[in-house]
């Protein structure tokens, strides 16, 4: 087992590095079905301008983090934001707070926000924009 630990360690970085990506793009995803309506989905038709301005920061944000540049604030940033988008959107759904993500469609956000958390803590990893950028690749 220890040297299965001691392999598999080898690949950390670049393993966090492919899951800034895949975060990044996945946010990404959002931001253009919320911003440029592709693919056209009906529960994106017509949003209000908070859910538009949210779209904005996911589009944006979601591209930084695919590139690696500025990671640290804009995880930061995005991991906020996912947690304001599930205490005002999912939470408080119905008449009385639902708590459960899995009844209030909250996973996602929840997911998104530590994510984005640790992505804020651990930073972008060896392939990125900020680790070419401090001369580390």
């Amino acid at each position: 087992m220890d040297k299965l630990n001691r392999t598999l360690a080898g690949f950390e970085p670049m393993a966090l590095s492919i899951f800034r990506i895949m975060t990044g793009l996945l946010l990404f995803q959002y931001g253009v079905a919320k911003i440029l309506k592709f693919p056209v989905l009906p529960y994106f038709a017509n949003i209000p301008p908070l859910i538009t301005a949210a779209g904005a920061i996911e589009l944006v944000g979601g591209a930084l983090l695919m590139l690696g540049l500025f990671t640290r604030p804009v995880a930061f940033i995005l991991s906020g934001q996912m947690a304001f988008a599930y205490f005002i959107g999912h939470m408080f759904k119905g008449a009385t707070p639902v708590f459960i993500p899995l009844l209030n469609g909250g996973n996602a956000a929840i997911l998104f926000c530590f994510a984005c958390l640790y992505l804020a803590c651990a930073g972008g990893g060896p392939w990125s924009v900020d680790a070419m950028m401090r001369g580390k690749r």
